[in-house]
């Protein structure tokens, strides 16, 4: 639909929007400003940020002066000006804690009435921060009859800006997200050639998705690093210092390592050593909610497997995996033993495979915690992976423990199964898949 320089209206000059229409006026494009508030509009006009933050003043006043920025409180007249709408305005905190959106949805109805008018052609980027499922609401509620033909094109980008170094962000974004109706690569390059970067595309929900995801996680980092500063002090150490070299080890503390939902944690040293933290915490009065939660929320994991498992309705359930991961027999802490636990305490048949698991070679701690939990484990193993399969209605999949070639022989239409940790080559195989968290 469009390429190179384009025409871009930009609604809400705050923070998101004062910084896009800055930035995208140095790269050539020509920027309408939109605001309710008339001091907004005309400090704009003028080439003047609306906002504090370093280099949009001298990137405004370069734009006036090269005649690539305007202004107006007028929604219909900036729509009919533009190719397209980027959609910046506010979505403060109710007193509930829920967002108030009724400014997206005053712009989102004025770019909607203003395009039935005139019949143009024209794309809309959503960049406001929003819960998942907001922008399909939007569209339904405003702009259904237009998505339905040609005449208009909908993404939702989400902002990376950080308030003080927003113009840097901008021009080198960390991160670069495109939401699109179905999750699939847009039709046109309009996100990707105003926003930058080399976007990830998903759908409208998974793209509003990741903002949260990201503040999310910046909240639990500074959340963590404040409890550990705590217990520190308490100790009399330096919490700074400890962070320092924490953050040195890029292989796990600094990676992507642990960032794939699946199997709740377990082995010997995670639920052993929270627990510890916690309770030296707690006896000598030192709040640590973060870490107080840290099991519950594991627990919470775990319930959700279970409960997947039994609103399936099979009795007849195959475990693919029963230590902590994979390539280990350590079975203290797993999951999957607390699982095939459950499971048996219901009446539920099972069947396990897990290849690395040798019960005559089961000494110490590893031993008396099976002899303690599954006395009978001995009898649930298998010693191939077609008895678990031929004897099941559903298989629950923690560990890649059996070729392909294997499981797509033995697999039956009519049988199900659960993709604990991300084994995706399952869902080509002819049987009812889903994930644990997809």
């Amino acid at each position: 639909m469009l390429s190179g320089l384009m025409n871009v209206s930009i609604f809400g000059l705050g923070y998101v929007g004062g910084v896009t229409a800055g930035c995208l006026a140095e790269l050539g494009h020509t920027i309408i400003g939109v605001d309710v508030q008339q001091a907004k509009v005309d400090a704009f006009g003028r080439g003047f940020s609306p906002i504090i933050e370093p280099e949009l003043d001298d990137l405004l006043q370069a734009a006036k002066r090269s005649g690539r920025i305007s202004a107006t409180t007028r929604a219909a007249d900036a729509v009919a000006q533009s190719d397209v709408s980027i959609i910046c305005v506010g979505t403060p905190s109710l007193e509930s804690g829920r967002l108030n959106l009724d400014f997206v949805r005053k712009v989102s109805e004025q770019i909607s009435q203003a395009l039935k008018e005139s019949g143009k052609k024209h794309v809309v980027l959503f960049r406001s921060t929003m819960l998942p499922g907001s922008t399909r609401n939007m569209v339904r509620e405003f702009f259904e009859d237009l998505r339905l033909t040609d005449q208009l094109r909908i993404y939702y980008c989400p902002e990376f800006l950080r308030e003080g170094t927003a113009v840097k962000d901008f021009r080198e974004p960390s991160l670069s997200v495109v939401g699109t109706h179905n999750g699939q690569e847009p039709e046109g390059n309009e996100a990707h050639e105003l926003l930058g970067g080399r976007p990830s595309v998903l759908g409208w929900e998974g793209a509003e998705m990741i903002k949260y995801s990201c503040n999310y996680f910046h909240a639990l980092k500074v959340g963590f690093a404040n409890e550990i500063g705590r217990v520190c002090k308490f100790l009399g150490e330096d919490g700074a210092r400890v962070m320092d070299v924490v953050c040195e080890d890029t292989r796990l503390n600094i990676s992507s390592y642990y960032m794939k939902p699946g199997n709740p944690f377990g082995g010997s040293c995670l639920p052993k050593d929270v627990s510890a933290l916690l309770s030296f915490a707690r006896q000598e009065g030192i709040s640590l909610p973060l870490l107080d939660n840290t099991l519950d929320t594991n627990q919470a994991h775990l319930d959700m497997l279970i409960k997947l498992i039994v609103r399936n309705g099979s009795r007849k359930i195959g475990l693919l995996g029963l230590a902590f991961k994979s390539d280990t027999d350590d079975l203290r802490g797993s999951p999957m033993v607390a699982v095939a636990e459950t499971l048996l305490g219901r009446g539920y048949e099972l069947r396990i495979y897990d290849p690395s698991l040798n019960l005559t070679r089961l000494i110490g701690a590893n031993e008396l915690e099976i002899q303690r939990r599954m006395p009978h484990l001995a009898s649930l193993l298998k010693s191939n992976v077609r008895e678990v399969i031929e004897g099941s209605e559903l298989i629950v999949a923690s560990q890649k423990c059996a070729s392909m070639d294997d499981l797509a022989a033995w697999v039956k239409p009519e049988q199900s199964v659960i993709d604990i940790n991300g084994w995706r080559d399952l869902d080509k195989l002819p049987w009812n898949y889903q994930g644990l968290c997809w």
